[in-house]
């Protein structure tokens, strides 16, 4: 069975890190590209940032260039995501999902339950 387990949510005011991370199993990892998507409330999915299979390229949405960095160990089959600067506009349910692309990775079935990020003062 196919499973994603995200993790490492939570409220945090901005300006704040946090390190959300995505365990995977039931399938082959490592040959996988993989993404982060958010969707925040009332709101569409959002893509957020992808990675391919051995890492070597990395994409990001602007709205979080400079501040996310997406990150994977393949031998232990996670998927990070350290955010930096924290913003309001970065709350919302952030899931794992395979493809390094927005278009593969919000049209992909293999999906996670999900990790709440707050960002309030």
């Amino acid at each position: 069975e196919v499973q994603l387990v995200e993790s490492g949510g939570g409220l945090v005011q901005p300006g704040d890190s946090l390190r959300l991370s995505c365990v995977a199993s039931g399938f082959t990892f490592g040959i996988y590209e993989m993404s982060w998507v958010r969707q925040a409330p009332g709101k569409g999915s959002e893509w957020v940032s992808g990675i391919q299979s051995d890492g070597r390229k990395i994409f990001y949405a602007d709205s979080v260039k400079g501040r996310f960095t997406i990150s994977r160990d393949n031998a232990n089959q996670v998927l990070y995501l350290q955010m930096n600067s924290l913003k309001p506009d970065d709350m919302a349910v952030y899931y794992c999902a395979t493809g390094s692309t927005a278009r593969a990775a919000l049209r992909s079935t293999r999906r996670g339950q999900g990790t709440q990020v707050t960002v309030s003062a």
